[in-house]
């Protein structure tokens, strides 16, 4: 999935790029003792290979004169050799320590910043988007920082070759420098050519493997529908274009190397043919002329100029995708704490949800009395499941405020929030290694074996769970099970950590009308007393409520009693003529107790719609 607004990509990519380098400075500082320790080492080898075409130069001038200080000298040319391999080595070594913690820097601040932003937000990018970003993107990015001090370091042979060169003779130095604007122009080529490739490579990477991933989790639909061939053609689609961006972009750095490798000889051989005019006539001697190509050889090194620069190119358009990630808003949280012993009471003050530049939710006035067990209910599309987000701050809206117990949610610390606002959901993901450890995953502490039991039992998932062949310490991995059974942990992971206000977003849909009806009696008489918010597709959950509100369009179309509901207004019957158990919702009515139907009509007058607010 992408984000929104994608035509506005090329205003966006100055701030991608500025996001891009902080996420590198970021990781670079987590080790900056290293990547200086490797700027170093770099520099040092650099340093020692300038040093050495001089001492090799005055070491052979002094053998051929038989001067008697040539040996020391040639001493002298073995430790510089020597120093110049082991300071290589300690970069190499240093490089990929600071790869690895560069890539994990950016992963784990990828991975908290996903985990900190609202789930909407982070739905902005597909599974197999985020985990290329967060994987092969963060490896390529991860190596920047490295990159970047060879890259420094790789810019001191050339030019202190170039300067060497005009200390020993300055028409061989004229003579190199006479194709230095050929390289320049290379070196920029180069960058531009494959900065963009690089770029968009990636982004046809990223769309494939959200394709790869999103076919994966449908492969039971897939296989079923026959429709294998299809998707494959559908996910190689983009092949052709990565095949061609790819080539692109080894064009590129091959063209150049291919360049260079064609320039370079051509300036080594004008220097040595002006060094040898420069010899016969007396102006160099033999070891200066040695030197004089050993330093042309150096200052013509673009191919590790190139390299290097190629690596840093590659890393900062990787960064540009996993700081895509840390882009996202972070949902904050206040530092406030709810009042002892509170109900539960929560207040939606004017909540207006926008998605897509289209309000969903519109200007939502509710009133739920601590304790109170609310259907909500509406058909397809009405904004039930972002009704129940809002409710329990998995998101925030975008005017309007939630209040539990007199307290704006946004001001609640976040272990406040979690620990006293549960989820179910209709379809859980199960954490933890084994099935006792996915019903006590939470926040807070462990509920112990007795409290994962106890909301087993409640969930009505206490004997399939012993069963298994080790029980509760069956290994996830190892316990197979149907949509109703996970949905049974996820429902007895909500009852482990209730607090004073539980949300059921579709949580019963897999189960059948019995077990269903059981959780039901277990959430009224098992469970931690509070209120709960049960998104309703079952007549009967509304049927039980304590208030049912009615949603239409993003709107309160009504809040009140069921039976009130069901007898007067034929909209609300049609909610659930498509559904289960109409017919014992036709009976609601006729068995409502004498006068309770009078008593809530007359409470339905007394209060607005969009405005309601009920006895528990």
């Amino acid at each position: 999935m992408s984000p929104p607004d994608a035509a506005d990509g090329p205003k966006r990519a100055p701030a991608e790029a500025r996001d891009a380098d902080r996420a590198l400075v970021a990781a670079a500082r987590h080790s900056a003792g290293r990547t200086a320790a490797v700027l170093g080492c770099a520099v040092a080898a650099a340093a020692a290979a300038l040093a050495e075409p001089a001492v090799l130069g005055h070491t052979l001038d002094l053998l051929l004169r038989r001067d008697p200080s040539g040996p020391t000298w040639t001493l002298l040319c073995a430790a510089v050799i020597a120093a110049e391999v082991a300071l290589d080595a300690a970069a190499a070594r240093l490089t990929g320590e600071v790869d690895g913690r560069s890539t994990a820097r950016l992963r784990r601040l990828g991975t908290a910043r996903l985990l900190r932003t609202a789930p909407h937000h982070a739905a902005r990018h597909a599974p197999g988007d985020t985990a290329a970003r967060l994987t092969a993107h963060a490896t390529e990015a991860g190596k920047a920082p490295a990159a970047a001090a060879h890259a420094v370091a790789s810019l001191l042979p050339p030019i202190g070759a170039v300067a060497a060169l005009f200390l020993i003779d300055v028409w061989t130095a004229l003579a190199f420098l006479a194709g230095v604007p050929l390289l320049a122009l290379l070196l920029r080529t180069f960058a531009r050519s494959t900065l963009t490739s690089v770029a968009r490579y990636q982004q046809v990477q990223l769309a494939t493997a959200g394709l790869l991933v999103e076919a994966l989790a449908g492969a039971r639909t897939i296989a079923a529908a026959g429709t294998a061939e299809r998707e494959r053609a559908r996910i190689l689609a983009r092949l052709p274009e990565l095949a061609a961006e790819g080539r692109r972009m080894w064009r590129a750095y091959g063209g150049t190397t291919a360049r260079s490798a064609a320039l370079m000889p051509m300036l080594l051989y004008t220097v040595l043919a002006v060094g040898g005019i420069r010899l016969s006539a007396g102006a160099l001697g033999v070891g200066e002329l040695l030197a004089a190509m050993r330093y042309a050889g150096l200052a013509a090194g673009v191919g590790g100029v190139t390299g290097a620069l190629a690596a840093v190119v590659r890393g900062r358009a990787a960064a540009r995708q996993t700081a895509a990630l840390l882009a996202l808003p972070v949902f904050e949280h206040g530092r406030a704490e709810l009042p002892e012993g509170g109900a539960g009471t929560l207040e939606l003050r004017g909540v207006r949800v926008v998605r897509g530049g289209s309000a969903v939710l519109h200007d939502i006035d509710l009133v739920i009395p601590g304790g109170t067990t609310v259907a909500v209910v509406g058909r397809s599309g009405s904004g039930k499941t972002l009704f129940a987000a809002v409710a329990g701050r998995l998101t925030d809206p975008d005017a309007g405020e939630v209040l539990l117990d007199g307290v704006p949610l946004r001001e609640l610390t976040a272990e406040a929030l979690r620990r006293e606002i549960g989820y179910a959901f209709d379809r859980p993901a199960l954490f933890g290694d084994t099935v006792g450890d996915a019903i006590g995953f939470g926040s807070g502490p462990d509920p112990g074996r007795e409290a994962v039991r106890a909301a087993a039992r409640a969930a009505g998932a206490d004997a399939f769970v012993r069963r298994l062949p080790q029980g509760y310490g069956t290994h996830l991995a190892d316990a197979p099970m149907s949509g109703g059974e996970v949905q049974r942990l996820g429902l007895a992971r909500a009852f482990c950590h209730a607090g004073r206000l539980l949300v059921l977003d579709d949580a019963t849909s897999s189960l059948d009308t019995v077990t269903a009806r059981e959780v039901e009696r277990a959430l009224a008489h098992e469970v931690r007393p509070g209120t709960r918010i049960v998104v309703a597709h079952r007549l009967s959950s509304a049927l039980r409520a304590d208030l049912v509100v009615w949603l239409e369009d993003g709107r309160v179309r009504a809040a009140g009693l069921h039976e009130e509901l069901w007898r007067h207004d034929p909209d609300y019957r049609a909610v659930f003529a498509a559904g289960p158990g109409t017919a014992a919702g036709a009976q609601a009515a006729p068995d409502a107790a004498p006068g309770a139907g009078a008593e809530a009509e007359a409470d339905a007058r007394r209060m607005p719609v969009g405005k309601r607010e009920v006895a528990p």
